[in-house]
């Protein structure tokens, strides 16, 4: 097999809280309204300043989905100064970009007008489809309702938001509703040509959930649905692993395009028992392949004017920082240039 070229992104997770209308059977990251339940904007924005300064390029702002709705949160989050998280959300994108960061958001469920008004302060935006089908894990989550994320994930696409999705392996679903939710996939991108890359994430039992004591998917397993997606999705349409989950050295042979978000800054907040690799390691990772880093908003998202005119400037000031990064990594390891 000729060599290929593996990207990633250097970013910073930036939990914004971890309360969330959704209560799902493998979720370890929800908690209830309480003490430490929400990233203070003073923290927010010192993690901002720090991860920009170590040459972090993409803030990942994440949540749980409508903590509004849940009793008692809206008082909590009063002290902050902002009436609403997405409000929060907004202010703390801001930062971001004056920091010199380009963020992408994955909130959740949002209506047209909530991705309208993101779309603005985001480079590219973010919802995990998971899976079409109907499963015990999401019977107490109204967010994950397949067809409620379709919706979102069109209304994305109809905005010409560069959009990331994908599935969760292991939580119920069967081989044949893998099959029909990458073909939703492609087929929503078929028509809006806004996807630009697919997660295939394996589910990891978490201690004290539903699911604790679960199968989870094996490395032949997840190869198996790696080279399915690479046959099912189009090939502008890469396909992610995240490297602190999986075999990535082992997969990147089955048709892994990605490796994602990457941070020398901040843990994964969702999976904070598997540390991600530090950058270095990476190239390790991807064998005889080539390493590259990416932007959260590909190339071919630029050339189409995709991005707000605002964030024109800093996607290519930040374009020029990492085409230099990878000139130099290409000089030391010896590719031709």
């Amino acid at each position: 097999m000729h060599p290929r070229v593996i990207t990633y992104s250097r970013n910073a997770f930036l939990p914004l809280t971890t309360v969330c209308r959704n209560t799902c059977g493998y979720c370890c990251f929800r908690t209830p309204v309480q003490e430490g339940c929400i990233m203070p904007p003073a923290v927010v924005e010192e993690t901002i300043r720090y991860s920009a300064s170590m040459g972090c390029t993409e803030a990942l702002f994440t949540f749980g989905e409508q903590p509004g709705m849940v009793e008692g949160f809206d008082a909590a989050l009063a002290p902050t100064g902002y009436a609403t998280i997405l409000d929060y959300c907004y202010d703390m994108c801001r930062a971001a970009i004056d920091a010199g960061m380009l963020p992408h958001t994955n909130a959740g469920i949002l209506t047209r007008e909530e991705l309208e008004r993101f779309r603005t302060v985001n480079a590219s935006m973010g919802l995990m489809l998971e899976t079409t089908a109907e499963i015990p894990a999401h019977r107490k989550a109204p967010g994950k309702a397949p067809e409620v994320r379709i919706a979102m994930m069109e209304d994305a696409g109809r905005l010409k938001i560069p959009f990331t999705t994908g599935l969760l392996i292991g939580i119920g679903e069967t081989p044949r509703d893998r099959e029909e939710s990458l073909e939703v996939i492609r087929d929503l991108h078929r028509r809006y040509g806004h996807i630009q890359e697919v997660i295939i994430q394996n589910f990891c039992p978490k201690e004290g959930t539903p699911m604790e004591a679960a199968t989870y998917p094996g490395t032949e397993e997840m190869c198996g649905i790696i080279r399915l997606a690479r046959e099912i999705l189009p090939d502008d349409v890469m396909v992610q692993v995240p490297p602190n989950l999986a075999d990535a050295a082992y997969l990147i042979e089955c048709g892994v395009d990605d490796l994602g978000g990457v941070s020398p800054v901040t843990i994964d907040y969702v999976n904070p028992e598997h540390p991600w690799p530090q950058i270095e390691e990476l190239q390790g990772l991807v064998g005889t392949n080539m390493l590259r880093e990416r932007l959260c908003i590909y190339q071919r998202f630029i050339d189409r004017g995709w991005n707000d005119p605002s964030l024109e400037g800093l996607i290519k000031t930040l374009a020029e920082v990492i085409e230099e990064r990878n000139m130099q990594m290409m000089k030391r390891n010896g590719e031709e240039l």
